[in-house]
Order: structure tokens, then sequence, then C-alpha cells
């Protein structure tokens, strides 16, 4: 049980989030399909938090002393992005926002991507849905991976 929890909280964690709890979960020897459901549950809590009050915190703290240039940074790079995203995606941005979080690549995670979708202006569901489908991509290509790659040095080694 204790590490169902660990694989839920580490899959909270920006930058980290399921791509690193699924591997995890392989490492403890936890069931790979319940390891995944507990992964996605909890790397898709943050998403409505972050879409609702991310870019607003951001904005809010732009001309703040100390982290005012930080934020501004955040902000401008949000949008910067967003922007390129869309130019590329044109009326596809769902489908380009669910691969892009599903495309387990640094930085292209589910903070990430509903950050952008935030900036994007996009509709909460939309966002929401195409995140959610990201994250479920990102998970079964790391569970594969990890999968794959523990069985192959188990082999290799007499795991």
């Amino acid at each position: 049980m204790i590490g169902y929890l660990q694989v839920f909280l580490i899959s909270m964690v920006p930058l980290i989030e399921l791509r690193g709890a699924v591997p995890y979960a392989q490492l403890l020897g936890l069931p790979l399909v319940p390891s995944y459901i507990v992964a996605v549950i909890g790397n898709m809590i943050p998403v409505p938090f972050i879409f609702l009050f991310a870019r607003k915190v951001l904005e809010w703290g732009m001309d703040k002393p100390v982290i005012g240039g930080f934020f501004t940074y955040c902000v401008e790079k949000g949008q910067k992005g967003g922007k390129t995203l869309q130019e590329k995606a044109g009326r596809g941005l769902f489908l380009a926002l669910l691969l892009f979080v599903g495309i387990p690549l640094p930085g292209t995670g589910a903070w990430t991507g509903t950050l952008a979708a935030s900036f994007l202006d996009m509709d909460f569901k939309s966002s929401v849905i195409a995140v959610m489908l990201g994250v479920m991509l990102a998970g079964i290509i790391m569970g594969l991976g990890a999968a794959g790659v523990l069985g192959m040095f188990g082999a290799v080694f007499g795991g």
C-alpha cells in the first residue's frame, strides 16, 4: 500500500510526474496496471488547479519585488510558446496539446501542457480532456518502456 502512495505522490510532482512514477512503480515490483491507474490519477489532480490559478498567480506576481522578473519571464515564455503551438497546430490544437503532453520528453508533461492551454485560452473541458489523454498515452509509453527495460535487465543479469 505504501508503494502505491509513493507512486501517487511522485506523479503529482512537477517535472517528474507520471513519467517518473510509472518506472518507479516497476522498480518497486508493483503490478503495472494498478500502478498506471494510480499514477494517472495522481498526475491529473493538479491539472484543474494549474489551469484555473497558475496563470493568474503568475500575472499577479509580475510586478512584485524579488519574484517579478521570474514571473514575467514565465508569462512571456508561456505566451510565446502558446502562440507558436497555436500557429503550428491551427485547428488541431486539441491533438497538438494531447501529443505535447503524451510524448514523454523533458518539459512536456501535464503541468506544462495545462499552463500552455491556459495561455492559449483553450476552454477548460477540452484542455483537461486533452491533457488527460496525453497523460494516459505517456503512461502507456513509460509503462511499456519500463517493463521492457527492467525485463531485459532481469534476463541479462538473472534477476
